[in-house]
């Protein structure tokens, strides 16, 4: 049982923050990796919530392999993000304030592969040409990779 799913069911649907990773995975032709996900339709990051004992690094190795099927051989930090632009409603009402270790991958081997129970897609997309409907949380995270390319 994750510890999400445990501390949720004590504390229902109200707001926690909830600590985890998620990978700009960017391949040689420079496009970043993401899924459509099932619970909110947009497309988004590979990440989640740490688990106890779990490393924020762990969990983004973690997290990436069990979303897409890739595996990172190295990982660069990339940012923290956290505050109040980081609260997000889940479609089934759980709220989050999110604190957000991200990585980039750019050194990852396997092959795609998504979970259907987590998305519908994995798809690459030129930087220059992302989905307009991105997840809220990681749409933030995207906007500031891409202002630290320029």
């Amino acid at each position: 049982m994750s510890y999400i799913l445990n501390l949720r069911k004590k504390v229902g649907t109200e707001p926690i923050i909830m600590v985890g990773a998620c990978v700009l995975i960017i391949n040689e032709h420079n496009q970043l990796l993401m899924q459509l996900r099932r619970d909110n339709g947009c497309w988004g990051l590979a990440g989640g919530s740490m688990e106890l004992g779990e490393t924020l690094e762990e969990a983004a190795i973690r997290e990436m392999h069990e979303e897409t099927g890739l595996t990172a051989n190295r990982l660069q930090l990339f940012g923290i993000f956290s505050g109040k632009e980081f609260y997000y409603k889940y479609p089934h009402g759980d709220e989050v304030y999110i604190v957000a270790t991200t990585y980039i991958c750019k050194d990852y081997c396997g092959s795609l592969r998504f979970d259907p129970d987590e998305a519908t897609d994995l798809q690459f997309f030129p930087l220059n040409d992302l989905p307009d409907k991105i997840s809220p949380p990681d749409r933030l995270v995207i906007e500031k990779y891409l202002g630290s390319e320029n």
